[in-house]
């Protein structure tokens, strides 16, 4: 069976998953950020396509990328593409033969897979695909069930399911390297976990900003929203120690009212530890504690390799933070008071933001990344409305639709500098933060467009 060694740079075809569109690019180039590659579509790559053709990497790469992606459903050395069969042909008839060799020899066995997306072809019309392809030296032994080596021809056909042409768009054909990471999603789904919430994170999108964060192996990192730990279990899937805050006693201790269906009250072992140990990442754990995201609790110091969250956006789970509205009055002497136990208030997003990215820009290491949710009324949504910070970075901005008028959009940002104090003052009168500021605007706009829908005013 050949091996990659002494293979050095090839074309690779990836196939990408068309969910959460926005996300998979975003997702490719921090994979190979963290093997210091540079990403480099091909001349071919179209925008939206499912089928992404890479430059300028190795099978190592490409391998180390599919051990991580849930946005790649698999990868391809690319050995021929064109818009027609004809044009496919030519192009793999130009293919170097040293390149294909190690691939055909006589003791071997391979499989040849037809796939079509956006159209489904009978099987007599797949056979017909795989002899056509007779011209190609295949001197091995068939296998359907255990080959050495997989090839694949992928057609396709667009992505309008309404106006499906006769002939594929596109036609492409390789050796299979390695699929993704999908059954991760299906896996860590929220269904089947121990420990969940109202804001549970779907496992997919917990991957996903796991990914564009760049965490790997003994990184520590951190979630100031932790919740029922969706992040913290995504993160620890790839080797990193976790921690993380919440406001909310009864969900760090996994106490109260249960969010699941037909149970009444959270079990004695409901808890985010229990999470990591469902999924035997237990070790990772460092730990969560009741705290308030408005009054950091740590010893300065950059101390975080990645920050991970989705703040609340007081729709499903209300935004707080530690206070009294009371007025505080000194007692008269020789007479005892209680001391005062501080109630919550509401927690405005645009201080929400501010204080999340003000604490990013002090307590990440130097390359360390903030991923979060920004909600957005899409309306009168612009970039310009994207909180920025003098000391981070904005990597990506991708968004996931909501409904016709709200949407959120993950942010991925980076350190590239340790604050310093002008920094801080121009980050607090920073004008991107005047979308938020006030009321609850993303709430409010909510909120009325539900209610201009539904032709009600009580919502």
């Amino acid at each position: 069976m050949a091996t990659s060694a002494g293979r050095s740079r090839f074309q690779y075809l990836l196939h990408l998953a068309q969910d959460n569109l926005d996300f998979r690019i975003p997702e490719i180039k921090a994979l190979l950020a963290l093997r210091g590659k540079p990403f480099r579509p091909s001349e071919s790559s179209r925008e939206k396509c499912p089928f992404l053709c890479l430059d300028g990497l190795s099978e190592d790469d490409v391998r180390c990328i599919m051990a991580r992606s849930v946005c790649a459903k698999s990868a391809f050395e690319l050995w021929g593409h064109g818009k027609t069969h004809g044009e496919l042909k030519s192009s793999l008839l130009k293919y170097p033969s040293e390149n294909m060799s190690p691939f055909m020899q006589r003791d071997s066995t391979y499989r040849i897979n037809v796939y079509t997306f956006n159209k489904t072809l009978l099987f007599e019309d797949r056979i017909k695909r795989i002899d056509a392809l007779e011209y190609l030296p295949f001197e091995g032994t068939v296998s359907l069930k255990s080959p050495q080596h997989i090839f694949c021809l992928l057609e396709d056909y667009g992505t309008d399911p309404n106006n499906i042409p006769e002939h594929p768009e596109y036609i492409y054909f390789g050796r299979w390297i390695a699929d993704g990471q999908r059954e991760l999603i299906r896996s860590h789904s929220v269904k089947n976990r121990h420990f969940i919430g109202n804001t549970s994170m779907d496992a997919g999108l917990s991957f996903i900003m796991t990914n564009h964060a760049k965490v790997k192996e003994n990184d520590l990192v951190f979630d100031p929203f932790v919740g029922t730990g969706s992040l913290l279990v995504a993160c620890s899937h790839f080797g990193a120690y976790v921690c993380g805050t919440d406001i909310d006693y009864n969900t760090i201790h996994g106490r109260g009212r249960s969010s699941r269906k037909n149970q009444k009250w959270r079990g004695p072992d409901e808890n985010i530890r229990a999470n990591l140990r469902q999924y035997g990442t237990e070790r990772m754990y460092v730990d969560v504690m009741v705290s308030d995201a408005s009054k950091p609790v740590w010893r300065e110091a950059p101390l975080f390799d990645a920050i991970i969250t989705d703040p609340p956006y007081g729709i499903r789970e209300s935004t707080r933070k530690t206070g009294s509205h009371k007025d505080i009055t000194k007692p008269p002497d020789g007479i005892f008071v209680e001391s005062h136990v501080p109630v919550s208030q509401a927690y405005h997003l645009s201080d929400m933001f501010s204080d999340l990215l003000n604490f990013s820009a002090h307590y990440l290491v130097v390359g360390g990344r903030l991923v979060y949710w920004l909600p957005i009324y899409r309306p009168e949504y612009c970039e310009e409305m994207v909180p920025l910070h003098p000391c981070l970075r904005l990597i990506s901005n991708c968004e996931q639709t909501l409904s016709s008028h709200t949407s959120r959009r993950l942010i991925t940002m980076e350190k590239i500098k340790e604050p310093e104090e002008q920094d801080s003052l121009a980050h607090l009168s920073d004008p991107r933060f005047s979308a938020y500021q006030g009321h609850n605007a993303f709430r409010e706009k909510y909120f009325s467009g539900l209610n201009k829908k539904s032709g009600r005013d009580d919502v």
